[in-house]
């Protein structure tokens, strides 16, 4: 495919990106007063975030074998849809329960897009050639993710709008997404004679499921070292393990452990995990940090978000090009992997005084750090695997991504909170506690109505605590620089996904029938690159 032709494909897709990531952006700096609103405690907030990882992310694994199965186009446009069932229920939440419960089906369309974005490119563009089109897929998600901030603040300034339109911007948009993938996407359809593992992937779904509501709710509705922790991690121990057992006998497994042996897919995974934790973890709370301890409206702190993305950007950007340019990748990953944990490392030293100047060079260089990391695991992965294991490996580094986002969330969302109430008891006495509410369950404060004196005890409970979020943080990044060090460099390949399936097909393919690949006309040998 040429370039053209190839940018005429991933329109379509990249344009059902941008709404995934505008949808969950434009609600970060809406959070604080969406929560407020609707009288919702601290713990509210951690679930409203957590709702969708933990749905996206117990998703991720189905979708990616759906996508070696069945038409990857109607699947990207079902995951569309749901994203747009999702944010009309939200839009209309007159409850936190409500709204939790739609978050969770914006979660299961985002583990569609998640899982199916990166499978369709990885189809029909090759791994040498890749780079720059991961690149634009970096640019996309840098706009996505600028605009979202932008947008949610001014909707939530404007009176007549209001938070919820955070939510009904997106409709249009998912709707417009799918109508572009029907004319632009082309892909050949999958006839095969399958049978769905049911049980594995209930076991999987149920199993994940049940050890992140664990650390969702642990320190905050019980304690750690509780009954009610021995229950859910038993439970989702004796899941995990017979979902194990089921997959290793199943002729079409949900997630084929085979994959585990590719020493690449294994490390690149474990790195992945340890990523989601770090950025997601350490990130998510940085909109409350700047609407509560800097005092700042929902606008400007979509604006002091800003020099995160760029770095994410440009790093994205660039990397991409020169990747391949050279055909050489893991240098970008080990720089990658050292930068991001200098940035969270910088920014376990902000507190309610820090300078936005100061506060800009830490955000940018975590951005960094995370655009020349986070996508480039992917592209290795890739590179290493069969064209028809292709889905499998990528919603694997996809979902246990998410499943790191998640787990870092809840646990640092935990952390935030008991550490803001010991902050507020430390500063008030024996009040402190009364006037925070205890933990988790203390109500988000809006602080434009509470006493001078007050404010600045809540915002400097608040800047102790994020800057905490960051320190635990930083560990687990540099964890992630020791996976990417036993990664081994592998020369980046010439053909597509497609292609390779198709060569794949005539030496015979691993299972099932050949698919409609093998019709595509013959691909003489490229040169390696």
């Amino acid at each position: 495919m040429s370039n053209r032709q190839i940018l005429q494909a991933m329109s379509g897709l990249m344009a059902g990106m941008f709404v995934a990531i505008l949808a969950g952006t434009v609600v970060a700096n809406a959070l604080p007063r969406i929560i407020t609103d609707l009288r919702g405690s601290q713990s509210s907030y951690t679930w409203v975030v957590t709702s969708e990882l933990l749905a996206m992310t117990a998703t991720v694994p189905l979708w990616g074998k759906l996508s070696d199965l069945y038409n990857k186009k109607l699947l990207l446009q079902f995951s569309l849809a749901m994203f747009v069932v999702g944010s009309l229920l939200a839009g209309f939440s007159q409850g936190v329960g409500l709204l939790i419960f739609s978050r969770v089906v914006q979660g299961i369309g985002a583990g569609g897009l998640t899982a199916l974005a990166q499978v369709v490119m990885a189809a029909v563009i090759p791994p040498r050639r890749l780079g720059r089109y991961a690149g634009i897929f970096g640019a996309v998600f840098a706009i996505g993710t600028v605009a979202g901030p932008l947008v949610g603040g001014v909707l939530v300034d404007t009176s007549w709008l209001g938070w919820r339109w955070c939510f009904f911007i997106g409709v249009p948009f998912a709707l417009a997404a799918i109508l572009i993938l029907q004319r632009t996407l082309r892909l050949p359809t999958v006839r095969r004679e399958v049978k769905i593992d049911y049980l594995g992937a209930f076991l999987i779904v149920a199993g994940v499921c049940a050890l992140l509501i664990w650390t969702s709710l642990a320190g905050n509705e019980f304690d750690w070292a509780s009954w009610q922790t021995a229950a859910l991690t038993g439970t989702g121990v004796v899941l995990l393990v017979a979902a194990v057992l089921v997959e290793g006998r199943v002729p079409e497994p949900i997630i084929p452990l085979g994959i585990f042996r590719n020493r690449t897919v294994s490390l690149t995974t474990l790195a992945s995990l340890l990523v989601g934790v770090a950025m997601f973890g350490g990130t998510v709370f940085l909109s409350q940090y700047f609407q509560i301890s800097l005092g700042k409206s929902p606008t400007i702190a979509g604006l002091m978000s800003l020099p995160m993305i760029l770095g994410l950007l440009v790093s994205s950007t660039v990397a991409g090009q020169i990747i391949s340019a050279t055909g050489k990748w893991k240098i970008h990953l080990i720089a990658g992997a050292v930068i991001m944990t200098g940035g969270l490392a910088l920014l376990a030293t902000i507190d309610a005084g820090t300078g936005f100047g100061l506060l800009s060079v830490y955000m940018a260089v975590l951005g960094i750090g995370v655009g020349m990391l986070m996508q480039n695991l992917v592209l290795a992965a890739q590179n290493d695997v069969p064209a028809s294991e292709l889905g499998a490996a990528t919603s694997v580094l996809s979902f246990f991504r998410s499943m790191g986002g998640t787990i870092g969330t809840s646990v640092l969302g935990a952390i935030l909170a008991n550490r803001v109430t010991a902050e507020m008891t430390k500063s008030l006495g024996g009040a402190g506690a009364a006037a925070s509410g205890g933990s988790g369950e203390s109500a988000v404060p809006d602080i434009s109505t509470l006493p001078a004196p007050m404010r600045e005890i809540v915002q400097h409970a608040y800047g102790v605590a994020t800057a905490e979020l960051f320190l635990v943080a930083a560990p687990f990044a540099a964890l992630a620089l020791i996976a990417v060090l036993f990664i081994k460099e592998k020369p980046l390949k010439t053909t597509s996904g497609m292609e390779r399936l198709a060569e794949e097909s005539k030496q015979g393919p691993s299972g099932g029938s050949a698919d409609a690949g093998a019709d595509a006309p013959a691909v003489p040998p490229a040169p390696v690159g």
